[in-house]
């Protein structure tokens, strides 16, 4: 187990109409102005918005707003949302949406403190030191950014999908109303499902096997978002099915499940090759895609580990590691296809003339290794990696 200091400050507030608290919520925090960030046209067409500007005004809260945030959120909305932040003098940001809202706010919040391109902060030129407060209103159980410490933003010009990580972007607080969910449509369910199912496979495979505790709260997680998520996919209006995945959404990326391990995400820096280089692949397609294709490559270096998570999640039997790794592979792959999950680059618009392209910006030209555990993977694995996912 390595040192670690954690830290997971968002206040949350959860439950039916949770999001009627939000102006006596930034009232009580002291905040007078308050930018508004979201996507576009379904916080209108569900009423969220009418809602949430009248419950700003009834609690005198001044408030300017930015919209348009789209899937893998641009660096040019972010930049737009720094100068509207700081000419019209915003004390606090509220993300009404999902993870690409809310990295959009946290983005604006920190590029508020900066001179320079935001953007630096994703390449990891500059460290942030200072931002302005953000505060969520969640729409869809997915990313987890509600409660992360993460940040990831395209720059298209670039072509390069790239977080970073500061607790300064921690939410002060997440409102969560598993209602607000009932209209996300079954595949942006399914894109969900997959990145929080993803958040803790990742964490369960860094390197350490001392967390045994914190392995298993990762395999729960897991398999609590499985079953609630095939349940909220046959009935979109199952409040506790969708209650679970909000829940499993926040606590799958708050760093609850690697404690004392490093961090080494390995499938998402592979899928933000992808979601860069083409913007409309959603990042939950993404990595649903990825992670059977990578175990598939690394599970030999450590079949124990890949075997232990077959017989937790899909209860295979049998003493051969490496064939019960496989079969657990297999079944998620299958696992992921049931849900509507792409399987193959055909079925995200990619072909094997887009390899050179995916392979030179995930090894950033030949320069970067991804990962450590249970392998790195230089430009050679990437490749293979991407190669056996063309049909």
């Amino acid at each position: 187990m390595i040192d670690f200091t954690f830290t997971s400050p968002t206040k949350i507030v959860f439950g039916h109409g949770a999001e009627a608290k939000v102006g006596t919520l930034l009232k009580d925090y002291g905040f007078q102005h308050v930018l508004l960030v979201y996507g576009s046209s379904s916080i209108k067409l569900s009423g969220l918005y009418d809602k949430v500007i009248a419950y700003l005004d009834n609690a005198k809260i001044r408030h300017d707003e930015i919209s348009g945030v789209r899937a893998n959120p641009s660096k040019a909305l972010v930049i737009e949302g720094v100068g509207l932040a700081k000419h019209k003098g915003a004390d606090c940001i509220l993300a009404v949406g999902g993870g690409s809202v809310i990295d959009t706010a946290k983005a604006i919040g920190v590029g508020v403190y900066y001179d320079g391109d935001p953007f630096d902060f994703n390449l990891h030129k500059v460290v942030p030191k200072k931002s302005l407060p953000v505060g969520v209103i969640l729409t869809i159980a997915s990313a987890g950014s509600e409660l992360s410490n993460s940040c990831v933003i395209s720059d298209d010009t670039l072509q390069v999908k790239q977080g970073f990580n500061s607790d300064l972007v921690r939410p002060l607080f997440a409102i969560e109303d598993p209602e607000l969910t009932y209209s996300v449509p079954a595949y942006q369910t399914a894109c969900g499902i997959a990145d929080i199912m993803m958040h803790s496979l990742e964490r369960y495979f860094a390197e350490s096997d001392e967390m045994q505790l914190c392995d298993e709260w990762a395999l729960d997680l897991i398999k609590n978002t499985m079953i609630a998520g095939q349940k909220a996919l046959k009935d979109p209006h199952d409040y506790e099915a969708r209650a679970a995945l909000m829940l499993d959404s926040s606590l799958s990326h708050n760093g609850l499940t690697g404690l004392g391990k490093p961090f080494q995400f390995v499938v998402h820096p592979l899928e933000h090759a992808l979601s860069g280089y083409r913007p409309s692949i959603t990042h939950g397609a993404g990595v649903a895609l990825l992670y059977p294709a990578w175990a598939s490559y690394v599970y030999k270096r450590e079949p124990h580990k890949f075997a232990h998570l077959a017989k937790a999640l899909f209860k295979i039997k049998g003493t051969d590691e490496e064939q019960v790794a496989i079969m657990g592979i297999d079944s998620m792959r299958k696992f992921f296809a049931s849900i509507g999950m792409p399987t193959t680059f055909e079925e995200v618009g990619l072909s094997k003339k887009d390899l050179p392209n995916l392979v030179r910006l995930a090894s950033g030209n030949g320069t970067r290794v991804i990962g450590c555990y249970p392998q790195s993977l230089e430009a050679k694995d990437i490749e293979a990696i991407y190669a056996s996912l063309v049909r």
